[in-house]
């Protein structure tokens, strides 16, 4: 993981020390699901876990950052690690944190880890209802309507990147409410930002982190600040710099709810991007404050373990962290109607939690949208067969993993800017597209011995996948292309560029678009643009009109995958049955038909091939009354010749009825 803000300094001989003096195993475990602040005109509840603490206290103050407690009170002691007061009458307005004392001395002030309203840079809790954080008919809000997972079109999308640009036409540029304009468009005419998602026809908007996050100082919002946000600070609150009013506790959290009523009522469903593996730094962070070394793996010298390179991974297996993870995504599942979830580096999270959380997510919202990366960015002291890794995805109960084996197939290695992919004409990745195309299911004619990456199949279903060629991570694809075929003509990589997009969109599995990709949206050849700025992120949409044709094709083919169930099999069974591979194919040609008669399409036969060299092939089509629907990247309705010309760099479409 690339996107971590800075690095953590800690000190290794007292983590060491305290890791080794106590045993995490015999802290009691809370089962009550009442920690945190309950709120009402008629008294507040405080109540925090923390086992090893010797006394603790509430602390309330008149500001959000500054000054002294206007009042210290003793929390009292409870049962199974608790300590709770309740303060009787209407204490609304006031901001808050605590302190526990242990063996060490006093901790820092912090707010508990399930706070959900907070002051401006989220260093203290606010006291007030969550009832008035519900926008106007917000008890009528429902998510669109949606079937089997594998009709997900996901589209991944940063909240400041969509509006900031000068073109976006909206006026709450970088805001939650930008999200939530209709109508607004380019200097060209061209809708962009909430618009644009509706037209292109994709079911679900990935949010990068919109949880309270700490590299950004929502004091100063006229300064020249970015981050994607991969640096938790809150869990549990949203992101104050895309409020309105970061002053505001209750702005935030509106704010972020009107734009998912409005995703809602443009048939959008909602993916919230949540980091849960690490913290943006230990000393300071409420879980190590209240429960000191608890809520994070050591290593086995003691310190702290560091599968997210982020300078410390959280302990998903020890039960108060499990319990944290379930009850923050069912809090964002219930109060902010949210669709899906995607796990960054959920290789560090262990594969029973993960199942526990799909489970309980399932019982609440039957068709929610799970899915994560199935990696690390280090070794984890829990072992690899616990751990929900890529090659453990037919262990998890209906959660995804990104193909990455699709991703540098497709365009050549992230890790190596010069690498192509089979798009871009390298030889030899044919199997690795077949490897995609089947959503890493088991299918008889893929050579597993020649995927790039993966010696076996590792989806058991494929819902299990998730089908992609570039994220927010590394080069965006039209980058990819220029730095790894630098003698290329713009034309060739614009088809190499449409050529991966078709890749993706007709493969199995769950396909996954990043935002701008559909008319060649570039971050200048920046790599990690984690905190570059809007210079290099910002979604310039006048580039929509400039390649409005790229747009039509995408846009095309998005229904195109909608119209025909074949492109979106929901079993492995289904996929082996009526996907087969044409053997006998010339180099750098992947060719397969899919039999639409048995999975309820309209088309009884379809072909799909993909020419990834830079010269025209040609194939010979089976004898029948072929109808061609691409040609060359390109939407046509003609008959089709028994000889099949396939331009290079290109995807080829047809069907018979």
């Amino acid at each position: 993981m690339k996107h971590c803000t800075s690095t953590i300094i800690f000190s290794v001989a007292s983590i060491v020390a305290f890791s080794q003096s106590v045993p995490f195993a015999s802290y009691p475990v809370y089962a009550g699901t009442d920690l945190g602040l309950t709120y009402s005109k008629d008294s507040a509840k405080f109540k925090i876990w923390s086992p090893p603490a010797q006394s603790a206290e509430l602390l309330l103050y008149a500001d959000a950052r500054l000054g002294e407690p206007r009042q210290r009170i003793p929390l009292q002691a409870g049962t199974d690690g608790c300590w709770s007061i309740t303060l009787h009458g209407d204490i609304k307005g006031w901001f808050y944190a605590f302190r526990v004392k242990t063996a060490d001395g006093w901790s820092k002030e912090v707010p508990d880890p399930y706070v959900k309203l907070v002051g401006v840079n989220g260093r203290r809790g606010w006291i007030g209802d969550l009832k008035e954080t519900q926008p106007e008919n917000w008890e009528n809000d429902k998510s669109p309507n949606f079937d089997a997972t594998t009709d997900a079109i996901i589209y991944e999308l940063h909240i400041r990147d969509a509006s900031i640009h000068a073109s976006s036409g909206v006026k709450n540029k970088g805001l939650f409410k930008g999200l939530t304009e209709l109508d607004t468009k380019n200097q060209g005419g061209e809708s962009t930002a909430l618009t644009h998602m509706r037209e292109l026809g994709v079911t679900h908007v990935h949010l990068l982190p919109f949880y309270d996050f700490n590299s950004v100082n929502e004091e100063l919002p006229y300064l020249k600040q970015y981050n994607w946000g991969y640096d938790p600070l809150n869990y549990n609150v949203p992101e104050g710099s895309y409020a309105t009013n970061a002053h505001d506790p209750i702005a935030r959290v509106k704010e972020l709810k009107q734009l998912v009523q409005a995703m809602h009522q443009q048939g959008l469903r909602v993916v919230m991007d949540v980091v849960l593996n690490h913290t943006m730094f230990v000393k300071g962070a409420p879980f190590d404050e209240l429960v000191p070394g608890y809520y994070y793996r050591q290593n086995e010298k003691g310190g702290l373990s560091n599968a997210t390179a982020c300078g410390n991974e959280t302990a998903s297996e020890r039960p108060m962290m499990r319990k944290f993870m379930l009850e923050t995504l069912e809090y964002w599942l219930r109060e902010f109607h949210l669709d899906g979830f995607r796990f960054d580096l959920m290789g560090v999270h262990d594969i029973t939690t993960m199942n526990l959380i799909s489970a309980k997510l399932h019982e609440l919202k039957p068709d929610i949208l799970l899915y994560g990366e199935g990696w690390t960015a280090g070794s984890s002291p829990l072992p690899d067969s616990a751990r929900a890794l890529k090659k453990n995805a037919g262990k998890l109960d209906r959660i995804a993993v990104f193909s990455d084996d699709l991703r540098d197939g497709i365009k050549g290695s992230v890790f190596n800017l010069s690498d192509r992919g089979f798009a871009s004409g390298k030889k030899g990745m044919e199997q690795s597209i077949r490897f995609g195309v089947t959503a890493a299911v088991e299918h008889p004619q893929v050579d597993y011995s020649k995927v790039n990456y993966s010696d076996r199949p590792y989806a058991a279903e494929p819902w299990n996948t998730i089908s992609y060629c570039e994220c927010h991570d590394n080069n965006v694809l039209w980058d990819k292309l220029h730095l790894s075929v630098p003698e290329s003509t713009e034309e060739q990589r614009k088809q190499m560029h449409l050529l991966s997009l078709s890749i993706v969109l007709t493969s199995q599995g769950i396909p996954f678009l990043h935002a701008g990709t559909e008319f060649l949206r570039t971050k200048k050849g920046v790599e990690n643009s984690f905190e570059s700025g809007d210079e290099i992120n910002a979604i310039d949409w006048n580039l929509k009109t400039l390649h409005k044709d790229v747009y039509e094709y995408v846009k095309s083919l998005i229904k195109l995958r909608k119209q025909h169930p074949a492109f979106r099999m929901r079993d492995a069974a289904a996929i082996r049955n009526n996907l087969v591979f044409w053997d006998g194919m010339e180099e750098g040609v992947v060719a397969y038909s899919l039999d639409g008669t048995s999975v309820g399409d309209s088309w009884k036969k379809i072909v799909v091939m993909y020419n990834g060299n830079e010269q025209e092939k040609t194939v010979a089509l089976p004898k029948g009354g072929w109808q061609v629907e691409i040609e060359g990247n390109q939407f046509v309705k003609k008959a089709a010749s028994r000889m099949v010309k396939l331009p290079p760099f290109s995807c080829t479409i047809l069907y018979r009825k």
